[in-house]
């Protein structure tokens, strides 16, 4: 019983909500992996200098030390790549799906999962447009799409977007060193 109320009051102080399920992961996967009838997944530990490499390109690494690459093929042939990022807040955290085009430009992005009280402010930020700034974004590119919804936004969901924006460059970064 002394657990449960020391649980409910950490959550309480950090004020995290309950997630919700922004999209499923399976309707990400048709949707970022489009004609694939083959699914692969290529998960990657990464060393102590592979976590350094990471971490000195964009300032993060893994909190497991594994990146997970999933790929989508179509006889036989990679029609695609798809990364599940999470990005963590004192709000909680948000995971996003990345899927990447054989030619190692960002496909789409979608948001997965968020919380109960990060929900609104993303699905504002994300009426203001902001994942069709990532289409066609070389992977060595910085992302930029909270800069560009930020004028139409309210500050949280802009700050949402910076935290998006966060996720699709440590996916970059993890698909640009470790994919190939």
């Amino acid at each position: 019983m002394n657990r449960l109320l020391l649980g409910a009051a950490a959550a309480a102080l950090l004020h995290i909500t309950p997630t919700v399920v922004l999209m499923k992961r399976e309707d990400a996967v048709a949707k970022l992996l489009p004609g694939a009838d083959q699914f692969v997944s290529r998960e990657l530990h990464l060393s102590s200098a592979d976590s350094k490499r990471i971490h000195d390109a964009v300032g993060w690494e893994p909190p497991d030390g594994v990146v997970t690459f999933y790929l989508g093929k179509k006889q036989d042939q990679v029609t695609g790549v798809l990364v599940f990022m999470r990005v963590d807040c004192q709000h909680g955290p948000i995971e996003l799906a990345i899927g990447y085009d054989p030619h190692d430009t960002v496909r789409a992005v979608e948001v997965t999962k968020a919380t109960v009280e990060m929900k609104p402010w993303i699905v504002e930020a994300l009426r203001a447009g902001l994942t069709n700034e990532y289409r066609g974004l070389a992977v060595a590119e910085p992302p930029s799409g909270a800069e560009k919804v930020k004028p139409h936004v309210g500050s949280m969901p802009g700050y949402m977007a910076e935290l998006i924006d966060k996720g699709v460059m440590h996916a970059n970064a993890a698909y640009r060193l470790f994919y190939h």
